[in-house]
């Protein structure tokens, strides 16, 4: 390491931290990071694959700073989980100890008493969710200046998890709040191992001015990729039927995944908490078969912190072989220990996210990094509907995988504009200040460089007119903006600090008997058909004030390719399906039959003439095939449904309900909005229902929830560019399917 530059600029106390760990040398993100963290004069963002150092690369320069400028003696950490400061703590202090530099957990699990002690001394390392940062924001108000003014640096870990989302917002708030409170722009240092366009990475940590970038290059561990097919048998096709809600091919995966899992750790990421449960079970039940000790363990959201705590528990220990059947709650960067392999169970949510997830695998001298994929097919027969001739979940999954393999990723959703997060930091910025006069408040959080610059002062007025008119908000004699009756209430329960709203699920009904409960993740109208239970429902009713949506059995035609949940698809992913679909060779990852699925996906596109096609008759409703993401997808049927039709997203594109329209209208219809002038957001979205999805949207107008709900979910640039670009010849020249060939 006397050969490196960015170790001879450490400070001496922790150049011999790293020869007495036995480093043989700094990694190449590191080298990268550390003169630009040094400068403590710029933001920066160390974007690099999992286990290569990216905490290192933060936290070793910035401790060299504070140990060489006493008067700046704070970092700030943010994490988006309390799991990850408590391993980030134990990681820390053994460096820090030796350095006698301070660290500090905050979360709502550390005790009052060790809280004082960072309040009446702050300094060292603050390791902190948003949450707790946001209560101290809240009830130290005047004392935030005092409290955060040796702060040489925020970190942000886990970078990824927070652009674009409401939390995300809230972070961004949160460090601009204290920049204002101690009169100095603090650097920002963003830690993130899976990022897609960087330039929308650094825009989200500082939207004004320049960050400093460093992408490291990939370690250049083996990758080995395995997908396999399994095929479900039509019900009744033969004698034996499984324990698995009538369904044989997850025992055969819990099967396999038994025989190649058993003896070591692994990830497994079914796509619910419903299939890990089942899963944990399937599993679990042939380790009691074998008489073997349990090493199957669960863990998603909805389990209790000691269950989950159980599991990860079992992942760190060394003395027995352990694997998690998970959700999305282990993807981050909680220090598990060594992973064998990762287990996809279905399609990927996203090429980001199993990226993320392939992370943990392979983190061993010399191990590659090992992802098993499961895809469930039903057989093929004389009913089976488009998707299952299509074998959508296998192209898709290819496709994923395929984008993966060429280093491409989801870039950063930044657009929204998070009214319901406006709301929380009006609140809590109220709190903090004993009281705000309007103009004060536009100008922290919504005028450059505040967090919500995209809200207008028009849009600003209405929402404190709104807020006002609950009670939310309210004004004393001189126009200071106050807390009302009810504001007060919200702010001082414990509950106010996260802006992300606990899971929410709508309840089916139909004819007053319950069906069960769906997660929603798209608006919905009455008049769509829904899959739930195995069977095509109608929406009769939406009632959003009681979270339930009343259906009828619906009467002829395919069933829908919307189920109601499951991530958002790109607009690349669905061009590289379509690309699979007219491709000819087989892929190296795919298995016999997985292999066998694509190849009749191909057939079923080429027999159904599927690459001239653009609307698609089905009978009682036509999909209009645009390959595009959800976002445009969505947009394009909000412009049908604001004409009268009945449209809505579908895996394909946009599914629009004939009832007694022709395809020439359906044409025509989609020709005059390429040609139209773009209708206003409240026209546009005048007849959807259920948009609130973020936790204080149920506090917004109408106008600015339509309005909100339209900036983080529909693209609306790209679906009219697609509409442009059919209009009119590809869209006359169509050729359309009779429903009797489908």
């Amino acid at each position: 390491m006397a050969d490196s530059r960015a170790f001879l600029q450490l400070d001496p106390r922790i150049q011999r931290y790293l020869w007495a760990e036995g480093w043989g040398g700094l990694r190449d993100v590191q080298e990268q990071a550390i003169p630009l963290v040094l400068s403590a004069d710029q933001d920066v963002i160390v974007a690099a694959s999992t286990a290569s150092g990216k905490t290192e690369a933060a936290f070793l320069p910035a401790l060299t700073h504070i140990l060489a400028q006493p008067d700046e003696g704070l970092i700030v950490y943010i994490s988006p989980l309390k799991a990850l400061i408590n391993d980030q703590f134990w990681r820390l202090e053994r460096l820090c100890e030796g350095l006698e530099i301070p660290v500090w957990p905050w979360h709502g699990d550390i005790t009052a008493t060790s809280k004082r002690k960072f309040v009446q001394k702050p300094t060292g390392v603050l390791l902190i969710t948003p949450e707790s940062l946001e209560a101290t924001l809240c009830n130290r108000g005047t004392a935030i200046a005092a409290l955060f003014k040796r702060t040489a640096f925020f970190v942000i870990d886990e970078l990824h998890a927070f652009i674009g989302t409401e939390r995300g917002k809230q972070v961004q708030s949160l460090m601009h709040r204290i920049d204002v409170a101690v009169g100095r722009t603090i650097p920002r240092i963003g830690l993130s191992a899976t990022l897609g366009d960087m330039s929308l990475a650094a825009r989200f940590l500082r939207p004004d001015s320049p960050v400093a970038l460093v992408d490291a290059a990939s370690t250049g561990s083996q990758l080995l990729i395995l997908v396999k097919g399994f095929e479900e048998p039509p019900a009744g096709r033969d004698g034996g039927r499984s324990d698995s809600d009538g369904e044989q091919a997850p025992d055969a995966i819990a099967a396999h995944l038994f025989k190649v899992l058993r003896g070591s750790n692994n990830l497994i990421f079914p796509n619910s908490r419903r299939e890990v449960e089942r899963y944990t079970h399937l599993l679990n039940t042939l380790c009691e078969k074998a008489r073997v000790p349990k090493e199957f363990w669960p863990h998603h959201g909805s389990l209790s912190k000691e269950i989950r705590y159980e599991t990860e528990a079992a992942l760190k220990q060394r003395e027995h072989a352990a694997t998690a059947v998970c959700t999305s709650t282990l993807e981050l960067g909680i220090d598990i220990g060594a992973v064998r392999s990762v287990v996809q169970i279905g399609t990927p949510p996203s090429v980001a996210s199993l990226r993320q997830r392939l992370g943990r695998s392979g983190r061993r001298e010399g191990e590659p990094a090992i992802l098993r994929g499961y895809v469930i097919e039903d057989a093929l027969d004389d009913k089976s509907d488009l998707a299952t001739q299509l074998r959508l979940d296998t192209v898709q999954t290819a496709a994923v995988i395929s984008l993966l393999l060429e280093n491409w990723f989801e870039p950063p959703a930044v657009r929204g504009m998070h009214y319901s997060t406006l709301v929380q930091q009006l609140l809590s910025s109220i709190a903090q200040y004993g009281g705000m006069q309007a103009a004060h408040a536009f100008r922290l959080l919504c005028t450059s460089p505040g967090p919500f610059d995209r809200v207008s002062r028009q849009g600003f007025i209405e929402l404190l007119r709104v807020l006002g008119e609950q009670e939310i908000l309210s004004q004393d004699h001189s126009g200071l903006l106050l807390a009302g009756g009810v504001g007060d209430k919200i702010v001082n329960h414990y509950s106010f600090y996260a802006t992300f709203a606990t899971d929410e699920e709508f309840r089916i009904v139909s004819q007053g008997k319950p069906l069960g409960t769906l997660p929603v993740s798209q608006m919905m109208t009455p008049g769509q058909r829904i899959l739930f239970g195995g069977r095509t429902w109608l929406i009769d009713e939406i009632d959003e004030q009681h979270k339930t949506i009343h259906v009828s059995p619906a009467k002829g035609g395919a069933p829908p390719l919307f189920n109601g949940s499951g991530a958002r698809v790109h607009t690349r992913v669905r061009q590289r399906m379509r690309e699979l679909y007219l491709g000819m060779g087989p892929l190296p990852f795919l298995d016999y039959t997985a292999q066998r699925f694509l190849d009749e996906g191909r057939e079923a596109f080429k027999t159904r003439t599927l690459e001239d096609l653009l609307l698609l008759d089905q009978g009682s409703y036509a999909i209009l095939l645009t390959w595009l993401g959800d976002s445009a997808n969505e947009a394009i049927a909000c412009f049908l449904t604001s004409r009268g039709f009945q449209a809505s997203i579908g895996r394909l594109g946009v599914e629009i309900l004939r009832a007694g329209c022709s395809l020439e209208q359906i044409k025509s219809t989609l020709s005059e909005i390429a040609l139209s002038p773009l209708p206003a957001v409240d026209e546009l979205l005048e007849k959807a229902s259920n948009l609130e999805r973020q936790k204080w949207d149920g506090l917004l107008s109408l106008h600015l929830l339509k309005h909100t709900y339209a900036s983080s979910n529909l693209d609306i640039d790209e679906a009219i560019e697609w509409l442009k670009s059919i209009e009119p010849e590809r869209l006359r020249s169509v050729v359309f399917s009779p429903p009797e060939q489908i």
